[in-house]
Parts: structure tokens; sequence; C-alpha cells
């Protein structure tokens, strides 16, 4: 496969490297990769020279090209390789199982170019990802999944899926599912209609325990709210798994020649849905509820009430297909907790102490999961990207890389 200079994208915002930390000997190199269902997606390769062990970076739903753990790796004595999916930068595309065949052709390509070692190292939202191959590629290749939750055939018994030898997770989510569902505003009674809201639920009224300086919200409040959020995805699962079931039943008519111009267009139309008010997890708004040295506001900023209503945030505009494979806290597979008590390799998880999008309870039960023996937890003092609580504190993605070093000493081949 043909080499050639190239200069990385930008990853995930803070989330880049410290050019001041690279290697002068760098080399890099950027590799076209073909999965088994012929899909393409695109690697970039960071090595000194001589390694036999590899460390993988990947997101599904972003390119993280100069991802700050690449020069951490590479001091580590690792070859680096970071990744892209065939659906990067696109919900709409994103199915997890597809993705798992991305990391295929990436983990065999990286054994073909003689690599003897393989390191997935999953980086929060990486870390759902890298669970799930794990997962796929220590079963025999007859056990592994055949459908995506939707339905679509999948190719994973076909491909070789590499098992990994190494296992490590920073600031790992337990998956975007989950993610999402203990962000979901129930308080939305209307799917259609951003603005519908039932008031009982509503996360930023001060009779729910809500003020702008720190929300207190009752114990009893939490519980409903959160069955509430599992309520509101159920409702989700069944629109899209009726939006599969309309166009599956009009192909199946095309196909047994009982077909109109109404039901063609049926079988051939994507539905895209919206999925309104998406940042609305208590814990970001009172800190109170396990309590870290995180500051209030949520990942995509702080004032709630912009956050919850406007255009970012996590599963905003979906297909039914990315909504069960990737973003239903209920029907995907692609979660770490899930996963976990089928990953024996020897496994390193760090917590970053100001996360505001992973939670001290979640990674506990987490690591508990791991079916590995061999695992140990770091906590490390830092926001969900590794950067500094305070002005002029160490930067925590360093302390993150000097932390997974420490780990890999006695475990790396070199």
């Amino acid at each position: 496969m043909p080499e050639q200079a190239f200069k990385p994208l930008a990853g995930l915002r803070g989330a880049q490297w410290n050019e001041d930390r690279l290697p002068a000997d760098l080399v890099a190199t950027v590799h076209t990769l073909t999965t088994v269902d012929g899909a393409n997606a695109t690697g970039y390769l960071y090595r000194r020279g001589g390694e036999r062990a590899v460390c993988c970076l990947m997101h599904p739903r972003e390119i993280l090209a100069t991802h700050y753990l690449v020069p951490e790796l590479l001091e580590a004595g690792a070859a680096v390789w970071v990744q892209g999916s065939r659906s990067a930068g696109n919900d709409l595309r994103l199915e997890h199982e597809l993705a798992v065949l991305d990391v295929d052709a990436g983990t065999a390509f990286l054994r073909d170019a003689g690599y003897d070692q393989i390191a997935l190292v999953g980086n929060s939202g990486g870390g759902g990802l890298y669970a799930y191959y794990a997962e796929q590629a220590n079963l025999a290749s007859a056990d592994r999944e055949t459908k995506t939750p939707a339905g679509r055939p999948v190719k994973l018994a076909d491909a070789p899926m590499a098992r990994p030898d190494l296992m490590i997770f920073v600031a790992p989510h337990p998956g975007q599912g989950l993610l999402l569902m203990n962000s979901l505003d129930p308080s939305v009674t209307d799917e259609n209609d951003p603005l519908s809201l039932d008031s009982s639920l509503f996360p930023f009224a001060a009779a729910n325990g809500y003020a702008p300086e720190g929300a207190r919200y009752a114990p009893e409040f939490v519980a409903r709210y959160r069955a509430a959020q599992r309520a509101r995805v159920e409702r989700i699962d069944a629109k899209a798994r009726e939006m599969v079931r309309v166009r599956m039943a009009a192909r199946k008519a095309e196909r047994a020649g009982y077909s109109d111009e109404i039901t063609r267009l049926a079988a051939g139309w994507q539905q895209v849905f919206e999925v309104p008010r998406t940042d609305a997890d208590l814990r970001n708004w009172d800190l109170a509820i396990d309590p870290t040295d995180r500051s209030f506001g949520s990942l995509w900023g702080r004032d709630p009430f912009k956050t919850n209503m406007n255009g970012v945030g996590f599963g905003k505009v979906c297909t039914p297909e990315s909504w069960l494979s990737t973003w239903s806290g209920l029907t995907s597979k692609a979660g770490v907790l899930r996963c976990a008590p089928t990953i024996e390799q020897p496994t390193f998880v760090i917590r970053y102490t100001a996360d505001a999008c992973v939670f001290p309870e979640e990674l506990e039960e987490i690591f508990g999961a791991f079916a590995a023996t061999d695992k140990d937890l770091a906590v490390v003092r830092g926001t969900h990207h590794g950067q500094p609580i305070a002005a002029g504190e160490p930067s925590g993605q360093e302390l993150a890389g000097k932390a997974i070093r420490s780990w890999l000493k006695d475990r790396l081949l070199t």
C-alpha cells in the first residue's frame, strides 16, 4: 500500500496534540483502507522505526488525526495508528456494527504490516467502539453479530478481526446510547414539537430545583426524571422501528410484484428525524450528584437554555438505523459497560477528576465489569479532554500519558 506525506486534520476540540511533544524523528504516513464490505476508511500511522507494538486510537464520529495521546504513546515505544470511520462527521450514517468493520480493516492492515502487539486505546466515545470490537473479536466468527439493530446484514463473520492484546480506556463513557439517555430532556412530550413541555419534569425550572448558580434536585425528582428519560428512549425506539418496518414491508411487496408508485417510494425513502433537547444531564447542573472537581455546565457550555435548545449536541439528527445502533440507550450494543464482561485482555482505565461527561459511579461500575484479572484504574486531575482544571496546573493530557506509559512498561513489546 503506497505511503505519502500528509498534514493531519484537527481532532476533537481540546483533544489535539502538543506539537512540541512530537519526536524529531517521527515518520507519518496516510493509508486508505477497504473494509470486507467494500467501504473505505482512512488511517494515519506514526512511527519512529523498529516498533513491534502499535497503539490504536479511533472515534466513531470524529477524525482524531492529531489526538493528544499520539506523542505520549510514541514516547512509550509504540507506533501509533489513528483511524477514521466511514461515517466520520456524519451521525446520519453511523451504525456501530459497520464501524466495527472499519476497526477491523485497520487491525488487519497493522497485522499485515508486521506489528506483533496491538493495543486499543479508546478515548471517550472511542471506548464504546473499541469495547464492541474487542467483544466481537474475542468470539468465534460464527458467534458474531449478523445484523444491526435495524436488521441490516453485517459481515462480521467474514472479517479477520485480529484480537487486541491490550485494552486502554481514557475517560470512557458507558456508550453513546447510555450517554444520550442520561442527557435527554424528558420533559419533551411530543418528538415533533421541540417546544412541547411537561413542566413537572423540566430540569431548568426553579420549582424542580434549578438555579443559575447551581441546581439542587430532590432524590424523588431525580428518580422520576431518570425513569422518564428511559420512557422517552422507548418511545423513540418504537418510532424508529416503525420507520424501518414500513420501509422493509414496502421492499418486500416490491420484490413480490405487489408494487405501485407509493410502495416504490416507500421502499426507497430514507427517513430522517430530529431528537430535540439532548443536553439535560442533571449531573451537569447539580454538582452534588456524584460529586467531582467538575464545574457547572456540560461539554457544550454553561447556559443550559442555549445548549439544550441549540443545534449542537449528541444525536440531534438521526436515521432510524443510526438511532437504534448508536444513540438508543436500550438497543445500541456499542457500550463499554455492556461489553466489559467479555474483555479478558489486560485493561487500563483512566478517569479525569473534572470530567463533565464521565462520572465516578459509572467508571467504577465499568471497571468492576471487566473480566480481565490484570486491570488497573488511574485517576488523573483534568477535564474530559485532559485540560488543566485551573491555570498553571500540569496538563492532564501529559499526566494521562505518563500513567499509560507506566502501565505499559512491563506489558509493551519493545
